[in-house]
């Protein structure tokens, strides 16, 4: 309870409009019928038991009502149950750890991104499935800095931003991001949803050596 009105507080502060926090599942299926939101917040593990309610819910709300982001928080890094959430379909989704909570710029940038039809990847997953994928020893299209940039992508990062994080130019980012593409085979016909497709596929792969582990 602590943790969710904590959060509702913050993002009150961060000028976005809370229109219900609720305790349960059942709950917050009933507030996401009544209220049609732009995104809600669900936590994995819920009442009454604590295991997988909030991410059953989150299915259900992708599935009901794909036009409603869903970005979920996990105490801990659960890469079974992120990537089903990731793979549940296009964009408009997210998993972050409930520790980026104590940055709330961070958190309102993920809502607004998944909100945008975006997918948004906590950065510690995104080194887990890295170190899958290491030790998978799987042969890629993707180049070393390719599979870095795309990464990074799946934090949801704009190009400008991993620009700065690797130190490189925007122009040199925009080419990496082309190229990745292009090795990936994304049609350019679907327009700014390329970048999810490209994080979705990423995501997919990695799904795949960890289930091969």
């Amino acid at each position: 309870m602590l943790i969710r009105e904590g959060l509702s507080a913050l993002l009150r502060q961060a000028a976005m409009t809370v229109l219900a926090s609720v305790n349960d599942a059942r709950e917050l299926l009933d507030a996401v019928a009544a209220h049609r939101p732009d995104a809600v917040i669900v936590d994995i593990r819920m009442p009454p038991t604590y295991t997988t309610e909030g991410l059953v819910a989150a299915e259900r709300i992708r599935r009901d009502y794909p036009g409603i982001a869903v970005l979920v928080l996990s105490m801990h890094i659960e890469t079974e149950y992120a990537l089903a959430i990731v793979n549940s379909g296009g964009g408009g989704v997210g998993y972050l750890l409930k520790e980026r909570i104590l940055d709330v710029e961070q958190v309102v940038a993920a809502l607004r991104e998944v909100a945008n039809g975006g997918a948004v990847i906590d950065p510690a997953l995104v080194e887990e499935l890295m170190a899958l994928r290491r030790r998978g020893g799987r042969i890629d299209r993707l180049t070393v800095r390719e599979q870095e940039v795309l990464a990074l992508m799946a934090q949801g990062l704009t190009n400008r931003a991993i620009a700065d994080r690797l130190h490189l130019s925007s122009k040199t980012i925009e080419s990496y991001v082309t190229s990745i593409l292009e090795r990936l085979q994304i049609d350019a016909t679907e327009g700014v949803h390329r970048r999810v497709r490209a994080v979705l596929m990423y995501l997919r792969s990695n799904s795949s050596v960890d289930r091969s582990e």
